[in-house]
């Protein structure tokens, strides 16, 4: 019997330090252009030991502000955000010793091209500033093919300095990959298109559209793991809105905001649902800098919890470790990336006192 006991004690030890050094690989997209960072980054973190190692840097890539990752983690995608002569490019990816080599590149077709998605066929950019979304076919080899399908929105809304024209901010598939929702900034619209994975010229077909609120300015959203629920963080004046979705087709069912404080500037940024989908978090920039939290409730509408300080200035993006256990801001403004641990019965963020320093973090993708 002691020997029985023994053993299951030095089990049990033996998973609590396995717990404890638990590691998580982390991939960073920056902008390279203020000087700061040298290309696409990789972290291995621990962070109930509290270390941080850099693993490896690809550098030489302009601007990788959004970067996407191919389901089978064999190749990367970036965008090099830039108003004129974008280009999106193609690298293969080594997860098992974490390095990154550059394929190929080719024209963005599109100015401020800001966001990237990836399918086992094609590669999905949103380009700001000329307000249109491009396909680009992918080859086995992992390198790109020039667009084969370039979208052009139209139209305008009510704020005059942000919305005299189209801004594309993000181009994401539903949890089925039949359906990319496209958000516009400049236009106050989400709309979604039908997805053919053996199409070229006709690989996005419009499907649907909401109009949103006038001046609220879509940004990100983020589906709930079934897609029947879909939420929106508009980026003017930090609305958030829930839609529901069935067969490609949006309904708004609640609006609330993150805007909790008075006299603030609003720059309303990224948006996730926790793993188990009970809570949701978005960020908001401007001289708010923080992260909120809602609970979701049944009918998937939210109820406000909580807000705290993202511990910098600019939270452009954030990610939750796929335990849940942490969630990771990325602070633009102030570079560095702040390290949260989630209690995943409350929601609550409490800030672990670490953080990692690397030049205008941008976008954060755990793998």
């Amino acid at each position: 019997m002691r020997k029985i006991g023994l053993t299951l004690l030095l089990c049990v030890s033996l998973l609590a330090v396995q717990a404890q050094n638990k590691h998580y690989r982390l991939l960073v997209g920056t902008y390279t252009n203020p000087g700061k960072s040298e290309g696409i980054y990789l972290y291995d973190l621990a962070p109930e030991s509290k270390t941080c190692t850099q693993k490896f840097v690809a550098k030489g890539v302009e601007n990788p502000s959004f970067v996407a990752l191919t389901r089978d983690h064999k190749f990367l995608y970036s965008v090099n955000q830039n108003q004129t002569n974008a280009t999106i490019s193609a690298f293969s990816f080594d997860e098992k010793n974490g390095t990154i080599t550059f394929i190929n590149k080719v024209d963005a077709r599109g100015e401020g091209p800001c966001y990237i998605t990836v399918t086992d066929h094609h590669v999905i950019t949103a380009n700001y500033t000329s307000g249109s979304l491009c396909v680009f076919g992918r080859k086995a080899d992992g390198s790109l093919t020039e667009a084969q399908q370039v979208i052009q929105h139209t139209g305008s809304s009510i704020n005059k300095d942000r919305q005299s024209s189209p801004h594309v901010h993000q181009t994401i598939f539903s949890p089925d990959g039949k359906y990319l929702a496209v958000n516009d900034l400049g236009t106050d619209k989400v709309t979604i298109y039908s997805y053919n994975m053996n199409g070229t010229s006709r690989t996005l077909v419009p499907h649907d559209s909401l109009k949103v609120k006038a001046g609220s300015g879509p940004r990100h959203v983020t589906f709930s793991k079934d897609g029947k629920r879909v939420y929106l963080i508009q980026e003017l004046d930090g609305t958030l809105s829930v839609m529901q979705m069935n067969e490609g087709k949006l309904k708004l069912i609640q609006e609330t905001s993150v805007v909790k404080k008075s006299n603030i500037e609003t720059g309303a940024a990224d948006i996730h649902l926790s793993p188990d989908g009970k809570f949701l978090y978005a960020t908001n920039r401007g001289t708010a800098n923080d992260i909120s939290c809602f609970s979701v409730d049944k009918n998937g509408t939210l109820t406000y919890k909580n807000q705290v300080s993202t511990g910098g200035d600019g939270p452009r993006n954030f990610t939750i470790s796929p335990d849940g256990k942490y969630v990771l801001v990325g602070n633009q403004k102030t570079d560095n990336i702040v390290i949260f641990k989630r209690n995943a019965i409350t929601g609550q963020l409490t800030t672990t006192g670490q953080q990692i320093k690397v030049g205008a973090p941008v976008c954060l993708v755990f793998y």
